[in-house]
């Protein structure tokens, strides 16, 4: 499987998705650690991917994603964006409502 195969499956098979640098409970950047707990405040399970862990994806997802940076949040298969715009969603209670919304609908 090439790597946008690779990176195409794990947005599909996880409904709340965020490519960050570090883990939630390690994050090895200010950007990724505001962006993770965020989406931790949000009280859903969401899976994640350690773009440092993985080249391939760090080097590929900003051209599939036409998104420079990281980290990136994708709910439902869609790219939600980085740090800024999911700090502030979250702190509209927006975030919430999507990332809540998106988990009820792929437990349907």
């Amino acid at each position: 499987m090439d790597i946008i195969e690779t990176i195409k499956d794990q947005i599909a098979s996880n409904t709340v998705l965020l490519y960050m640098k570090g883990s939630p409970n390690a994050p090895q950047c200010g950007f990724s650690s505001r962006a993770a707990q965020a989406v931790m405040g949000c009280g859903e399970k969401f899976a994640y991917v350690d773009i440092l862990q993985n080249p391939e994806i760090r080097a590929n997802l900003p051209k599939y994603a036409n998104w420079p940076t990281f980290p990136q949040l994708w709910v439902a298969g869609e790219l939600v964006g980085g740090s800024d715009i999911i700090t502030e969603m979250f702190e509209k209670g927006e975030l919430q409502t999507l990332i809540k919304d998106a988990v009820a609908k792929a437990a349907e």
